[in-house]
């Protein structure tokens, strides 16, 4: 293990217990500790953000740099990229993930055309698999950093530009290749300006379906080469597009099922998205799963109290539960695992913030885990939901699920029958036994 950049951090983060003082260790993320038949490492699949992680600097939308890493010195772009790479994997063990995520612009820097930007990609691929096979770190997902360049200012694939459109294509065709040869277990399409301003200048429909096309193609290609790894979609409402075409889990999920792509992905689930959307972390994770599609999560959270993307570290266990009590119902992400789709804060400028933000967020998750997997074995909740529905079991609520009766049917029934009583659905008394078990 290189000890370059961050030598304060001398071997890798331990497990040390909730009683621990020490802010670089764990209290709660023991990889090794089985919960339920599988390790925690096993459960949870935690992935760093090479974006935020290893190429952030601080800027927002009112500012610029407020922090320069030791990694971003070199002034040749290959030079300083080979350099950030180290830093990442070295950062990597040390935080004792088994993941990474990246776009193709993150580990390799864009040319001055696009041929040289392929060149530059296969350069860093050929960088990073060395570095995989040394330290053991293996790619979660890859994908296309398809907004940054101005010529996607209209979009890539929903573009009004064909050409544009095809630039895209063989951008994602690239960034395909590079992740099947890193071993990705994955590959995430995220639209991040697919979508429009104003319907003035826009055909909607004709966007939509250059979407569906351009997602198409890229199913026809994973085939062709023979790539195993699960395509994801990721939704997102808004920002920096008014409307997005991929607002939502729900939203997503009928675009896959309209244009015959459903079969062929599922959902990365991101929590400071669906806060955009108007909605719940869980409730996206809900949606997603109750149609077997929850592939891979970003975790991370919003400000409640500022209305874009902050791409917080999450440190909620109450939604970490949830969210874990989803997951493990579904029988957990397969192939997918959480990403820590987060950056630290502008003015959090020592690289050592890095491993704090990360050990939280991990521990965070570890907790809810533990929670929900308690609760789950319990019958905690499950088995109040159980009854709730149990009506629809037997007798009338049989027959109308069955389809074996229809309104006329129901009608003479009802005619027979006393009005029905509504039961309580005892919120707070749930909410009271999930607190319970947090606390």
């Amino acid at each position: 293990m290189s000890n370059n950049y961050f030598p304060t951090v001398e071997k890798q983060i331990p497990y040390e217990g909730k009683d621990s003082k020490n802010p670089l260790a764990f209290k709660y993320y023991d990889k090794h500790q089985k919960v339920g038949g599988k390790s925690m490492g096993e459960h949870l699949r935690f992935s760093v953000a090479y974006w935020h992680t290893m190429m952030g600097n601080g800027t927002d939308m009112f500012g610029g740099p407020s922090f320069i890493r030791e990694w971003h010195a070199a002034k040749d772009p290959i030079a300083r990229a080979k350099e950030t790479m180290q830093a990442a994997f070295e950062f990597f063990q040390k935080l004792g993930v088994d993941y990474y995520c990246f776009h193709d612009r993150d580990i390799a820097p864009e040319g001055k055309d696009f041929s040289e930007s392929c060149r530059n990609l296969e350069t860093m691929v050929k960088f990073a698999k060395n570095l995989q096979k040394e330290t053991g770190v293996k790619l979660l997902w890859g994908t296309a950093k398809l907004f940054d360049n101005s010529i996607y200012s209209q979009g890539a694939a929903t573009s009004p530009n064909a050409h544009v459109m095809a630039y895209a294509a063989a951008q994602i065709k690239n960034a395909i290749d590079a992740t099947k040869e890193l071993g990705g277990e994955n590959y995430v399409f995220w639209g991040g300006r697919e979508g429009y301003e104003t319907l003035l200048n826009t055909n909607l429909k004709k966007e939509q379906e250059q979407m569906a096309r351009f997602l198409h193609m890229a199913v026809d290609y994973k085939k062709k080469i023979g790539f195993k790894g699960q395509f994801l979609i990721e939704p997102k409402p808004a920002e920096p597009t008014k409307h997005q075409y991929d607002f939502d889990s729900a939203t997503t999920l009928y675009f896959l099922k309209e244009y015959d792509l459903l079969d062929h992905f599922k959902l990365n689930i991101e929590a400071n998205h669906a806060t955009l959307a108007g909605h719940t972390f869980e409730h996206e994770l809900g949606i997603a799963s109750a149609a077997g599609k929850l592939g891979s999560v970003d975790a991370n959270r919003g400000d409640m109290l500022l209305g874009w993307d902050t791409d917080q570290f999450p440190t909620d266990i109450y939604s970490a539960t949830l969210a874990m009590m989803i997951i493990l119902n579904q029988n957990g992400l397969g192939k997918g695992g959480l990403n820590f789709d987060a950056k630290v804060r502008r003015s959090s400028n020592d690289p050592m913030d890095l491993f704090y933000a990360h050990i939280g967020g991990m521990d965070t998750f570890a907790r809810g885990l533990l929670i929900a997997h308690q609760i789950i074995k319990d019958k905690a909740l499950s088995s109040f939901v159980e009854e709730r529905y149990s009506s629809f079991d037997s007798g009338v609520g049989a027959r109308i699920m069955s389809g074996k009766i229809g309104l006329e049917e129901l009608e003479k029934w009802i005619l027979k029958e006393e009005t029905p009583v509504l039961k309580s659905g005892r919120q707070e008394m749930l909410e009271n036994i999930l607190n319970s078990y947090i606390h």
